[in-house]
């Protein structure tokens, strides 16, 4: 056992550095955002959802609150509950406690969170079958599945498929439908088009806790790949792209500068960027109309007293 835990983490950690020299190679140079959740990582993230600027959580949170009833009866009780990107477990608490899963399992890319939200949602729910699942949503995984009874129903929390192109979104849901069956169903949360200013501030708070997660990266980089980024020569950067309907955020180099992976060397001019997350928002319609070019059905939708974020009842086709 612990042979093959070994293996899978050297496997992973050269998935990091293969993605990491891959993307800082590009003309634009980039870093995929999945690699932000280490331990700190997942921390200083919970640290973002409870600042005053970050509204998503606070708005996700509310629309479960008035609306779990209803929710509850589409997913139904007693499903088998898949939750991708689990993080700390906070909304799968509530979820959990209307529907009363069969069985679940949570799926995330930080092991130290998977574990604590495994274990506290355990002492929560002595009664609940927890199989965690660590790894990577976005690419092909074993959920080991073959006992689980009910309607399986996937719970994708948090608008994280926001940081997915349009492109790789219906990629993903795709395979979400394959996953989930044609008795199956999925539950989305998703960021909708808004004001400019909300969006900018939710992004480039006053205390700096998502500048902090943006270079936490770099270090990530420095402690398991060998690099020798110097955090201070960089500055986070984060704005809307109206044209594409996204927010982007960038580590803009402060000066000319050489930085090294390993054995890899890689150039910056000044005012230079990587970009690091994109976190794309929807109309209701065009979320809808996405879903459906995957196979699913737009089932129920419920929203935050605001506005300003939806969650999606999808069924199979």
């Amino acid at each position: 056992m612990a042979r093959e835990h070994r293996r899978r983490q050297a496997a992973q950690l050269g998935e990091f550095r293969k993605d990491v020299i891959a993307g800082l190679s590009l003309p634009q140079k980039a870093l995929p955002p999945k690699y932000f959740y280490d331990a700190r990582g997942s921390r200083l993230f919970e640290a973002i959802c409870g600042l005053r600027e970050y509204y998503p959580t606070r708005a996700e949170l509310q629309l479960m609150r008035i609306h779990m009833g209803a929710i509850a009866r589409f997913a139904g009780r007693g499903c088998a509950l898949i939750e991708y990107g689990s993080g700390a477990g906070r909304k799968s608490r509530l979820l959990i406690e209307a529907v009363r899963p069969s069985a679940y399992f949570p799926v995330d890319i930080s092991s130290d969170a998977l574990r604590g939200a495994a274990a506290r949602l355990g002492r929560r729910f002595p009664w609940l079958a927890i199989r965690a699942v660590h790894g990577d949503f976005s690419r092909p995984l074993e959920i080991p599945m073959a006992q689980a009874k009910g309607r399986r129903v996937v719970y994708f929390p948090g608008s994280t498929i926001g940081n997915l192109t349009p492109a790789e979104a219906h990629a993903f849901l795709r395979a979400t439908r394959r996953q989930v069956g044609p008795r199956g169903a999925m539950l989305v949360g998703v960021d909708l088009k808004k004001d400019v200013a909300l969006l900018h501030a939710a992004y480039n708070d006053a205390r700096g806790v998502t500048a902090a997660f943006n270079l936490n990266l770099l270090a990530r980089i420095n402690r398991e790949l060998g690099g020798d980024f110097k955090l201070r020569r960089f500055r986070h950067y984060a704005f809307y792209n109206a044209a594409l309907g996204r927010i982007e955020m960038h580590l803009v180099s402060r000066e000319r500068q050489t930085v090294r992976v390993g054995n890899a060397r890689f150039a910056l001019e000044p005012g230079e960027s990587i970009h690091t997350e994109n976190s794309y928002k929807y109309s209701v319609d065009g979320f809808r109309a996405l879903a459906r070019r995957a196979g699913f059905r737009a089932g129920k939708l419920w929203l935050d007293r605001r506005g300003l974020f939806a969650l999606h009842g999808l069924t199979a086709i």
